[in-house]
């Protein structure tokens, strides 16, 4: 049996909860999650679809994309999840989903600014959108990189979807939905025509700063995580 067997487990049942959600569709987008104490990571494996997945599907690469376990071609996505967990260590799950209403933002290019006390605490300052870079590029990596550095916790890629983290599985999912959340209520106040409002500046750096505690105990191995 295999030793990361917990993990694998972990990540099917994440993507079939989150097809049930009306998250992940077929299979579009993709689910990893970080190996504790190794340059290593699950993720799922390329064009299958999620709701017959099973344990055995899911591939486990390192940092340089080698693949350590599974028979499947994993993720064209691998690059990027890999990039992540070595520029953003206290990241140990990653959801790219093409959830509708966040991905309608992409479109008309509108980053969502600190609307409400849980995004500024969970996701991060704003959330932003990340510019177009074709799936599975370099040039798509690049970008994402360069924008991850921020310390936020969600990002929406023009004419993609969204990219979203945690610090466990269970995290990233609640993230996932936060993300939704705010997508919806930002769409629908910017379809009324109104001023949206957004949380007092003092309060969304009072939330912020409790997300990058959390995230440097993490990085530092302070803080308790999923997995293995």
């Amino acid at each position: 049996m295999s030793q990361f067997i917990g993990t694998k487990q972990q990540v099917v049942e994440t993507v079939r909860e989150l097809v049930q959600k009306g998250y992940l569709m077929a299979t579009g987008g993709n689910i990893s999650m970080r190996i504790p104490e190794s340059d290593a990571f699950a993720i799922t494996p390329s064009n299958l679809d999620y709701m017959v997945m099973k344990p055995e599907d899911v591939c486990i690469l390192d940092f340089e994309q080698e693949k350590l376990e599974g028979k499947l071609k994993a993720s064209v996505e691998s690059g990027m999840h890999a990039a992540i967990y070595q520029v953003r260590k206290d990241v140990h799950a990653i959801i790219h989903t093409h959830q509708v209403y966040a991905s309608a933002l992409t479109l008309i290019r509108a980053p969502i600014p600190a609307l409400f006390d849980e995004q500024a605490r969970f996701l991060g300052r704003s959330v932003e959108i990340i510019p177009y870079g074709p799936s599975g590029t370099g040039m798509l990596k690049r970008k994402i990189v360069r924008h991850i550095r921020n310390h936020h916790n969600a990002y929406m890629m023009q004419n993609h979807g969204a990219l979203i983290f945690g610090h466990d599985m269970e995290r990233a999912v609640n993230n996932v939905e936060i993300l939704e959340k705010c997508a919806l209520a930002y769409l629908l106040a910017i379809c009324s025509e109104r001023k949206v409002s957004k949380i007092p500046l003092a309060v969304r750096e009072i939330a912020f700063s409790k997300l990058r505690e959390d995230q440097k105990k993490v990085a530092a191995g302070d803080f308790e995580t999923g997995g293995e």
